[in-house]
């Protein structure tokens, strides 16, 4: 099988995207990277918009395949060009068109299986939003993008990852008055299935332990605080534990994520975007690593915006996007049945 590279999106190359990809490829030695591809503007990853005393090579390539052999000399870039120059700290929207098509093309060739993985950059939904882009975020994007390449059915979940922790939010991007009437059992459980799931293959662990949080405070004393424990979130306990998966809760949201507790789980369930999340990047703000599950292929995303506020003044972090390159390439590698489909 021929070597294959991961594919990095180009994200809003005016957001600090191309300088944390400038920035990781300069520590590819360090921090040990596969090689990677960009699918975007060539003209974003110019050393004028940077810092021209750390250059970056960039070699053009047409293929995925290519990017192997260029990738230890220069940052492989697939050649998308954007209808307006990027410049850092100043989206236009004119180039959502641009922003969009890295994606499809990276998704494009991991369902084909050219890429070993997606890894995104961050993207600005409002700016995508005013040339007509239609959905939440990349998580929504991404399953209709599977859906339509891959003709199967896709249940996108969303995991928070760092070494302390890894947490599943249920409900994701909705206002937090409608979670109430958004969370079922169903999607508990689905969940939880596709976590335990991906745990396994993707993570390389044979039982996977998984606590289940409340919606309410203190889990709703026994329904004092609400009643949603008692309807929805204890028959989806029951469920899964009906199908051998090892699962606790529900949980109080505020007792469930201090060391010890995190001990006693590899992931955690949570009711809604905030709950799961606040917890993780308290912990691992600029380590954690955003993952879907549930798709047809492997995809990872730094886990924080396009910042244009430091876009170009060279003090972006790239630990995310390397934690994110590495975890995608980890997961490949569980998943894989050789290590012939991997890049020496």
């Amino acid at each position: 099988m021929p070597q294959r590279p991961l594919a990095l999106s180009m994200g809003d190359p005016a957001g600090i995207g191309p300088e944390i990809t400038r920035k990781a490829w300069l520590r590819r030695h360090q921090a040990k990277l596969e090689p990677f591809v960009v699918v975007g503007d060539p003209r974003a990853y110019d050393d004028k918009l940077h810092d021209p005393a750390k250059p970056v090579p960039v070699g053009i390539v047409s293929t995925m395949a290519e990017a192997c052999a260029v990738f230890d000399q220069a940052l492989p870039v697939i050649e998308l060009e954007c209808p307006r120059i990027p410049v850092p700290g100043r989206p236009d929207s004119r180039n959502a068109p641009a922003i969009v098509k890295s994606i499809e093309y990276c998704v494009a060739a991991a369902v084909k299986g050219d890429a070993l993985g997606v890894v995104t950059n961050p993207i600005s939904k409002a700016h995508l939003y005013e040339a007509g882009f239609k959905h939440p975020g990349h998580t929504e994007f991404l399953a209709e993008l599977s859906r339509s390449l891959s003709g199967q059915a896709v249940t996108p979940v969303m995991m928070l990852a760092a070494d302390e922790l890894k947490v599943v939010p249920v409900t994701v991007h909705i206002a937090l008055r409608d979670v109430p009437r958004s969370l079922t059992t169903d999607s508990i459980v689905e969940s939880a299935r596709i976590t335990a799931r991906s745990l396994r293959s993707g993570f390389a662990m044979s039982a996977p332990r998984l606590a289940i949080t409340g919606l309410n405070p203190h889990a709703g004393e026994n329904g004092a605080m609400g009643d949603e424990e008692l309807r929805i979130i204890e028959p989806a306990i029951e469920i899964l534990k009906g199908e051998n998966i090892a699962v606790t809760g529900p949980h109080p949201a505020d007792t469930i994520f201090h060391p010890d507790a995190r001990k006693t789980h590899d992931a955690v369930i949570a009711m809604y975007h905030d709950q799961a999340l606040i917890p993780l990047k308290t912990l691992a703000f600029d380590r954690g690593v955003n993952i879907t599950l549930g798709l047809p292929f492997i995809r990872t995303s730094p886990d924080h915006g396009t910042a244009f506020d430091i876009a170009g003044k060279s003090s972006a972090s790239e630990t995310s996007l390397i934690e994110a390159l590495k975890s995608a390439h980890q997961m490949a590698g569980n998943r894989a049945s050789s290590r012939s489909v991997m890049c020496p």
